[in-house]
Protein backbone atom coordinates (compact mmCIF):
# COMPACT_ATOMS: atom_id res chain seq x y z
CA UNK A 1 0.00 0.00 0.00
CA UNK A 2 1.45 3.39 -0.95
CA UNK A 3 2.27 5.76 1.88
CA UNK A 4 0.35 8.58 0.18
CA UNK A 5 -3.01 6.81 -0.04
CA UNK A 6 -5.42 9.02 1.87
CA UNK A 7 -8.13 6.39 1.46
CA UNK A 8 -6.02 3.97 3.50
CA UNK A 9 -5.59 6.69 6.16
CA UNK A 10 -9.37 7.09 6.37
CA UNK A 11 -9.79 3.32 6.74
CA UNK A 12 -7.26 3.34 9.61
CA UNK A 13 -9.25 6.14 11.25
CA UNK A 14 -12.38 3.96 11.04
CA UNK A 15 -10.45 0.96 12.34
CA UNK A 16 -9.34 3.05 15.33
CA UNK A 17 -12.91 4.16 16.06
CA UNK A 18 -12.14 7.80 15.29
CA UNK A 19 -14.44 8.37 12.31
CA UNK A 20 -17.52 10.59 12.43
CA UNK A 21 -20.88 8.95 11.76
CA UNK A 22 -21.04 10.10 8.12
CA UNK A 23 -17.67 8.44 7.51
CA UNK A 24 -18.72 5.16 9.10
CA UNK A 25 -22.22 4.32 7.84
CA UNK A 26 -21.62 0.61 7.28
CA UNK A 27 -18.60 -1.68 7.52
CA UNK A 28 -18.64 -5.14 6.00
CA UNK A 29 -15.81 -7.66 5.78
CA UNK A 30 -14.58 -6.10 2.50
CA UNK A 31 -16.16 -2.64 2.14
CA UNK A 32 -16.85 0.58 4.02
CA UNK A 33 -19.84 2.76 3.12
CA UNK A 34 -19.34 6.49 3.77
CA UNK A 35 -20.82 9.82 2.69
CA UNK A 36 -18.57 12.06 0.58
CA UNK A 37 -17.40 15.11 2.54
CA UNK A 38 -16.80 17.53 -0.33
CA UNK A 39 -20.07 17.33 -2.24
CA UNK A 40 -23.06 19.61 -2.55
CA UNK A 41 -25.37 16.59 -2.99
CA UNK A 42 -26.91 14.85 0.01
CA UNK A 43 -26.72 11.12 -0.60
CA UNK A 44 -23.35 11.00 -2.40
CA UNK A 45 -22.03 7.79 -0.92
CA UNK A 46 -18.74 6.04 -1.50
CA UNK A 47 -18.15 2.29 -1.19
CA UNK A 48 -14.49 1.86 -0.24
CA UNK A 49 -12.52 -1.38 -0.52
CA UNK A 50 -11.17 -2.17 2.96
CA UNK A 51 -7.82 -3.37 1.64
CA UNK A 52 -5.60 -1.37 -0.67
CA UNK A 53 -6.38 -2.38 -4.23
CA UNK A 54 -6.04 -0.10 -7.25
CA UNK A 55 -8.14 -1.79 -9.95
CA UNK A 56 -11.45 -3.63 -10.06
CA UNK A 57 -9.71 -6.50 -11.84
CA UNK A 58 -7.63 -7.04 -8.70
CA UNK A 59 -10.62 -7.61 -6.41
CA UNK A 60 -10.97 -11.09 -4.98
CA UNK A 61 -14.10 -13.06 -5.86
CA UNK A 62 -15.44 -12.40 -2.36
CA UNK A 63 -14.78 -8.65 -2.59
CA UNK A 64 -16.44 -8.47 -6.01
CA UNK A 65 -19.47 -10.47 -4.89
CA UNK A 66 -19.95 -8.31 -1.82
CA UNK A 67 -19.60 -5.14 -3.91
CA UNK A 68 -22.39 -6.26 -6.23
CA UNK A 69 -24.71 -6.99 -3.33
CA UNK A 70 -23.84 -3.71 -1.61
CA UNK A 71 -24.50 -1.64 -4.72
CA UNK A 72 -28.06 -2.96 -4.87
CA UNK A 73 -28.63 -2.90 -1.11
CA UNK A 74 -27.30 0.62 -0.57
CA UNK A 75 -29.14 1.89 -3.67
CA UNK A 76 -32.39 0.55 -2.23
CA UNK A 77 -31.63 2.23 1.10
CA UNK A 78 -31.05 5.56 -0.68
CA UNK A 79 -34.34 5.17 -2.58
CA UNK A 80 -36.24 4.38 0.62
CA UNK A 81 -34.58 7.13 2.64
CA UNK A 82 -34.36 9.99 0.15
CA UNK A 83 -36.98 9.06 -2.44
CA UNK A 84 -34.40 9.50 -5.19
CA UNK A 85 -35.27 8.69 -8.79
CA UNK A 86 -32.19 6.51 -9.28
CA UNK A 87 -28.60 6.11 -8.23
CA UNK A 88 -25.49 6.65 -10.29
CA UNK A 89 -22.45 4.38 -9.83
CA UNK A 90 -18.93 5.23 -11.01
CA UNK A 91 -15.42 4.03 -10.23
CA UNK A 92 -12.15 5.58 -11.37
CA UNK A 93 -9.55 5.55 -8.53
CA UNK A 94 -7.43 8.06 -10.50
CA UNK A 95 -6.95 10.84 -7.94
CA UNK A 96 -3.29 10.90 -6.89
CA UNK A 97 -4.27 10.97 -3.19
CA UNK A 98 -6.88 8.20 -3.61
CA UNK A 99 -5.44 5.52 -5.94
CA UNK A 100 -7.61 3.00 -4.10
CA UNK A 101 -10.74 1.30 -5.43
CA UNK A 102 -13.79 3.23 -4.29
CA UNK A 103 -17.17 3.33 -6.00
CA UNK A 104 -19.24 6.50 -6.02
CA UNK A 105 -22.93 5.78 -5.48
CA UNK A 106 -24.85 9.01 -5.96
CA UNK A 107 -28.52 9.58 -5.19
CA UNK A 108 -30.07 11.37 -8.20
CA UNK A 109 -33.12 13.22 -6.94
CA UNK A 110 -36.35 13.63 -8.88
CA UNK A 111 -35.66 17.38 -9.22
CA UNK A 112 -31.92 16.95 -9.82
CA UNK A 113 -30.49 19.89 -11.82
CA UNK A 114 -30.18 19.08 -15.53
CA UNK A 115 -26.63 20.45 -15.62
CA UNK A 116 -25.56 17.82 -13.05
CA UNK A 117 -27.12 14.75 -14.66
CA UNK A 118 -25.15 11.78 -15.91
CA UNK A 119 -21.35 12.17 -15.78
CA UNK A 120 -21.75 15.92 -15.15
CA UNK A 121 -22.75 14.96 -11.59
CA UNK A 122 -19.05 15.14 -10.77
CA UNK A 123 -19.43 18.93 -10.91
CA UNK A 124 -20.98 18.55 -7.44
CA UNK A 125 -17.86 16.88 -6.00
CA UNK A 126 -14.77 18.67 -4.77
CA UNK A 127 -16.73 21.77 -3.77
CA UNK A 128 -15.65 24.37 -1.23
CA UNK A 129 -16.68 23.72 2.38
CA UNK A 130 -19.34 26.47 2.26
CA UNK A 131 -21.13 24.69 -0.62
CA UNK A 132 -20.79 21.17 0.80
CA UNK A 133 -23.55 19.26 2.57
CA UNK A 134 -23.11 20.25 6.23
CA UNK A 135 -21.76 17.62 8.60
CA UNK A 136 -24.97 17.51 10.65
CA UNK A 137 -26.97 16.65 7.51
CA UNK A 138 -24.47 13.94 6.53
CA UNK A 139 -24.72 12.53 10.05
CA UNK A 140 -28.52 12.66 9.98
CA UNK A 141 -28.61 10.72 6.70
CA UNK A 142 -25.99 8.28 8.02
CA UNK A 143 -28.24 7.46 11.00
CA UNK A 144 -31.21 6.84 8.75
CA UNK A 145 -29.18 4.69 6.36
CA UNK A 146 -27.70 2.67 9.23
CA UNK A 147 -31.22 1.83 10.38
CA UNK A 148 -32.16 0.65 6.86
CA UNK A 149 -28.93 -1.28 6.33
CA UNK A 150 -28.86 -3.00 9.71
CA UNK A 151 -28.92 -6.81 9.38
Amino acid sequence: MPDACQTCELIRRRDDGNAPLWDNILRTPYWDVVHAYDTSLKGWLVLVARRHVEALADLTEAEAAELGLLLARVSRALHETLGCAKTYAAQFAEHPDHPHVHVHLVARSVDHPADLRGPRVFGALGVEAAAAVPEWRRNELAERLRARLAP
